[in-house]
């Protein structure tokens, strides 16, 4: 499962703008080049409301169906359209300005620098350590925290519980289990933080009343579990993936550490070429849609799949599937979405790398992988990007070359 990600981008890509695909048993369609997924997405057309999706409303797919927490998450900005989704949307994505983001850069600095120090603590004496576990997994789970408000002494259990989520592997009755129990602790910490507001989003988002109705209880246990769960995840593999991608090619990591190239331009071609998310599920067509020469009917599924989308050669040029840091022209990417529903936290995960990866490099310039990069594993996972682990020597090893 997920054990060929490139060959399934490809086949993917060339079965054209629009295509047929089974999600564990669940047909649904896919749109895999940009021009395409770029209109769609502004698509009014196509509506986050589960409720539109034929296979759910006949009873077709039910809770039993492993993807369905995907899906049918509980009322926030992800799953709402129109004025809904902007009622929902509008305090968290003022809680992501440049200038709130400039406010929480030193925050995030002095994270990434404990996190070092783990790392060279685990790392020491030519010992191989698991960057996934002590520094990639650990920083945006503590940003978004910081941000929202989460104990840190939910980390552990929020980390099992969301590897239970997500993973194809988990029975479904404990996959079930692990959403009614991140459920709870949403709710628990909502009401707590109704009784007592602290200087958090959680607590921004109970008390914000302008621009009309206040938000509900669902409607923000809804938000802050949604922005926990991406605001790390994306994270996690967008600096995993840059890193993988920059030990993989040597030159271009020399022309960064020269500063030949900016970091900014590292984080942007990541997300082009390894995107963090491979699919994401799913919008629903309130009528028949025309795409090229295929037609998605009404109460259908589309699933965004922006791995392929990043790899389209009609956007990238013939070398889109090469990681090219020294493109000519800008990376013109949507790995974080397009129009309406766009990613609130696409600034805070790029300002996140752009300060781990030069962090990192900087702490530890022999960085090198500890195991040959095709035993580095994904998770088995349908949606995210997600390696199960990331052994590195932080002395240099000479695996890290092949």
């Amino acid at each position: 499962m997920v054990g060929d990600l490139d060959g399934e981008t490809r086949r993917l890509r060339e079965e054209g703008p629009l295509t047929r695909m089974e999600l564990l048993g669940v047909p649904a369609w896919t749109v895999t080049h940009h021009a395409e997924a770029r209109r769609l997405l502004t698509d009014p057309r196509l509506v986050k409301d589960i409720n539109r999706w034929t296979l759910f409303r006949t009873g077709v797919v039910t809770r039993e169906w492993p993807l369905i927490g995907m899906i049918d998450a509980g009322r926030s900005m992800f799953t709402v359209d129109g004025a809904e989704h902007r009622r929902l949307r509008t305090k968290t994505a003022q809680a992501v300005t440049p200038r709130r983001l400039e406010q929480l850069r030193p925050a995030i600095e002095e994270i990434t620098a404990r996190l070092l120090d783990d790392l060279a603590e685990q790392g020491a004496d030519g010992r191989t350590v698991d960057l996934k576990a002590v520094f990639a997994h650990p920083l945006p789970m503590s940003v978004i925290s910081h941000l929202m408000g989460v104990d840190p002494d939910l980390h552990p259990r929020l980390r099992e519980l969301y590897t239970a989520f997500f993973s194809m592997l988990t029975p479904q009755d404990e996959r079930l289990a692990a959403i009614d129990e991140l459920d709870g602790i949403f709710a628990e910490m909502v009401r707590e933080k109704t009784a007592r507001p602290a200087d958090d989003l959680t607590s921004a988002l109970i008390l914000a009343d302008e621009g009309g109705e206040p938000l509900t209880e669902e409607e923000v246990v809804g938000n802050l579990k949604a922005m926990v769960a991406a605001g790390h995840e994306t994270t996690i593999g967008l600096i995993l993936n840059a890193v993988r991608a920059l030990l993989t090619h040597p030159d271009q990591l020399r022309m960064v550490l020269d500063g030949e190239i900016g970091w900014d331009t590292v984080v942007e071609e990541t997300l082009r070429w390894d995107t963090p998310t491979t699919h994401l599920l799913m919008r629903f067509a309130t009528e028949d849609i025309q795409v090229g020469d295929q037609v998605v009917p009404e109460g259908d599924g589309v699933v965004i799949s922006y791995r392929a989308i990043g790899r389209d050669t009609a956007q990238h040029g013939e070398d889109a599937d090469a990681f090219d840091i020294t493109r000519p022209t800008p990376i013109r990417h949507m790995t974080f979405g397009h129009g309406p529903h766009i990613c609130p936290g696409a600034a805070l995960s790029r300002l996140e790398a752009v300060i781990a990866l030069p962090a990192l490099f900087a702490r530890f310039p022999a960085l090198a992988l500890a195991v040959p990069v095709e035993e580095i594993r994904n998770q088995p996972v349908l949606t995210q990007n997600d390696l199960q682990s990331f052994p590195v020597r932080l002395d240099g090893h000479p695996d890290g070359a092949r």
